[in-house]
């Protein structure tokens, strides 16, 4: 009896560094009380701390012992549960996840239950509350029965075979021999088809634990022998009450939106995440908070609240005040690649706000009603647009060698581009006769519609310029008489583009609809309605749809000299003429007038 008191009493030491300190046992004393002489009992002062002494990093200190400490995956233990309670128990075990989300742990926690026993257990169990006789020297590393490899340094099939020569040999102290390999994707061809004959045959005493961030790599005919469980990404909320727990058991003063800030960066890895908490509690004296912006500017991420204006002032085509806002939060450190990062995410909150509504956003209150807001104004087809920019955008800013450069001149597209119609705004626009599709006539600081009446401010202001010049506007009544007027104009880089690459599907008074070829100009449309307001004092309408337009100048001209060199070729005096001249080819083709003096004249009759 003294020997298992002893032994429960030192499981929960609090000074065993295997035990989580929030499961040590409170004081039996309350410290508040009054000593046997009276005396108030004085505020405990803080332990000094050892500069001499080891640190234990918190990713290790508080690495789960048992299934319970296990956070988001409640799914895997369920099973395991069912699985050894019913007795089917299956021979190879494949974890799959990204970096940092349990996969080893979950496997040596596998490990200790397959073998676990004790004087009331005698059988595998996921209750490891209680160390079995086998647990201790499977967390140390030093069982004999478990034998742990890594395959990333032991890739060919020799170490393969090496392994595996074992495995017909029993256990020699525990129920199972384990084999644990870690990112097994990493093993070579040669030394997967060395363990399929293993998986295909086991014996009963032999169990497999995979772990691999890469599943995909893994042979198909492995993955089919093995148990998969997929291990999930811890939720941010999740993560964030399992950071304050710790902060709270470390004596360590995060407040709350920089414990959420932590928990985003981490991206569902809960070691990421206590390696930034690591870093984040040092960020200040012991005793002080560390704040949301200690955090901010530990991580280099930029003012979440100064990025939603920034998105907000793109969609709002106003180029002067998002350039301001985007130097603003260059200067203070914030990386134009995790810029463009926290752009995807808004337009991705947004358009999520849109369909779903505020509350299916992961935010805070005042982040989420304003990213609504935004989905509100805008389109669902203008939000798909902008998120494909900003993919374009966040690519050239990584690959590009001034970030900086390339993220300006990202926004600057983006501005421009916001200010444009769509599809189906020009689609509804041609059909209600509106000639300025809604569009804002600059891009200056209206919503994304161009506010109100902006189409109609700029019909008046283009009246009294058509009034004054009303005897040399040109009349358009066509496609052709665009391209004739551009060609008078003598704008040849714009007359070639609309002859190469505008395929016209609609055309009428102040608006033009076309299927851009391939390798068209992003900026035709915006350019061609340019100078048609200019030289016609009127805005256009120039929208590009998918599909649908004729040929273009350019198609057209090459598809008319085609047919004609096929009529030629096929005239009976060319045959004839090329018959007798074996090798002739027909290299050009001219239309010769004949005028009426020339002509040749019939004899006249007497």
């Amino acid at each position: 009896m003294s020997g298992d008191a002893g032994a429960q009493v030192s499981m929960t030491d609090p000074d065993d560094p295997q035990t989580p300190p929030w499961d040590s046992d409170p004081a039996e004393r309350d410290t508040a009380t009054e000593d046997m002489f009276g005396a108030p009992v004085a505020a405990a002062a803080p332990a000094p701390i050892d500069p001499n002494a080891a640190y234990q990093v918190l990713a290790r200190k508080y690495r789960p012992r048992t299934f319970e400490d296990l956070i988001g995956q409640e799914a895997m233990v369920r099973t395991l549960a069912n699985a050894f309670s019913s007795g089917r128990i299956a021979h190879a075990f494949m974890l799959t996840g990204v970096r940092g989300v349990g996969k080893t742990t979950t496997a040596r926690l596998l490990a200790r239950a397959l073998n676990f026993d004790s004087e009331t257990q005698h059988g595998p169990s996921v209750d490891l509350t209680a160390e079995g006789r086998h647990c201790r020297a499977i967390i140390d590393g030093r069982h004999m029965d478990v034998l742990e490899l890594d395959a990333a340094s032991r890739t060919g099939v020799d170490d393969m075979r090496d392994l595996l020569d074992s495995v017909r040999y029993g256990p020699v102290e525990a129920r199972y021999k384990v084999y644990v390999i870690d990112e097994v994707h990493m093993l070579s061809k040669g030394a997967f088809n060395a363990l399929l004959k293993t998986l295909e045959e086991p014996p009963p005493h032999a169990k497999f634990i995979f772990a691999t961030t890469e599943i995909r790599k893994v042979p198909v005919t492995i993955l089919s022998r093995c148990q998969r469980f997929d291990l999930r990404r811890v939720e941010p909320d999740v993560l964030v009450k399992h950071l304050d727990k710790i902060c709270k058991a470390e004596g360590a003063l995060v407040d709350a939106d920089g414990l959420a800030l932590i928990a985003r960066a981490a991206e569902g890895s809960v070691r990421d995440g206590l390696s930034l908490l690591d870093q984040a509690i040092v960020q200040a004296d012991r005793g002080q908070v560390v704040g949301f912006d200690i955090v901010r500017d530990m991580l280099g991420l930029a003012d979440r609240a100064q990025t939603i204006s920034l998105f907000e002032q793109i969609l709002g085509g106003d180029v002067a005040t998002a350039m301001t806002t985007y130097r603003t939060l260059y200067g203070f450190g914030a990386d134009p690649a995790v810029i463009m990062m926290d752009l995807l995410e808004h337009c991705h909150a947004a358009s999520i706000a849109k369909a779903l509504g505020p509350d299916a956003l992961a935010l805070p209150k005042d982040q989420s009603a304003r990213l609504a807001a935004v989905g509100a104004q805008v389109s669902a087809g203008t939000l798909a647009r902008v998120w494909q920019m900003l993919l374009k955008a966040h690519e050239e800013t990584q690959r590009a060698p001034d970030p900086k450069a390339a993220a300006e001149m990202a926004l600057i597209r983006l501005c421009y581009a916001s200010s444009l119609p769509g599809p189906e705004e020009a689609l509804k626009a041609l059909r209600s006769g509106d000639s300025s599709g809604g569009a804002p006539s600059g891009g200056t600081s209206g919503g994304p519609s161009g506010g109100p009446g902006s189409g109609s401010a700029a019909r008046m202001m283009a009246a009294p310029a058509a009034m004054a010049n009303a005897s040399a506007v040109p009349n358009l009544q066509s496609f052709e008489d665009v391209v004739t007027l551009i060609t008078t104009r003598r704008d040849v880089g714009l007359k070639l583009d609309v002859e190469r690459y505008m395929r016209p599907i609609a055309f009428r008074q102040g608006a033009i609809t076309f299927e851009p070829a391939p390798g068209a100009p992003n900026s035709l449309a915006q350019r061609l309605s340019q100078r048609l307001k200019e030289w016609t004092g009127q805005p256009w309408l120039v929208a590009a749809e998918g599909a649908g337009g004729a040929e273009s100048l350019l198609e057209r001209e090459k598809r008319e000299d085609g047919d004609l060199r096929l009529a030629v070729a096929a005239d009976p005096f060319v045959q004839s003429v090329m018959s007798a001249f074996p090798g002739t080819e027909i290299t050009e083709i001219r239309t010769l007038i004949i005028s009426a003096e020339s002509a040749p004249q019939e004899a006249e009759e007497d």
